[in-house]
């Protein structure tokens, strides 16, 4: 399915954030007595907003991959070969068992 809402969401977030952040700063600093002396609308604004640049940022980094279009997942790269970098067990050359052998 080729439904990406991240791009739209993290937009909408960010957009509102600033407004919220710009909506504090500028507002009468009484009215921030009553929430204990803080501003919650700067911090709740920059909240959103960091939000949403993550969504951004996530969103644009699935569509700058090669054939990253939205909604198309990647094959999973090739790792290591099976069995690569594991300790051989007993029984096997070089094992636990055979080492006790050799002595």
């Amino acid at each position: 399915m080729g439904l990406d809402i991240r791009l739209p969401l993290g937009l909408l977030f960010t957009v509102l954030g600033l407004l919220l952040v710009v909506w504090g700063a500028l507002a009468n600093p009484a009215i921030s007595q009553r929430s204990l002396g803080y501003n919650v609308n700067v911090i709740w604004g920059a909240v959103l907003l960091a939000f949403g640049l993550l969504f951004v940022s996530v969103s644009r980094r699935k569509l700058e991959r090669p054939g990253g279009k939205p909604g198309e997942e990647q094959p999973p790269s090739a790792g290591p070969a099976p069995g690569a970098g594991r300790t051989p067990g007993p029984g096997e050359p070089g094992g636990p068992d055979q080492a006790d052998a050799d002595r």
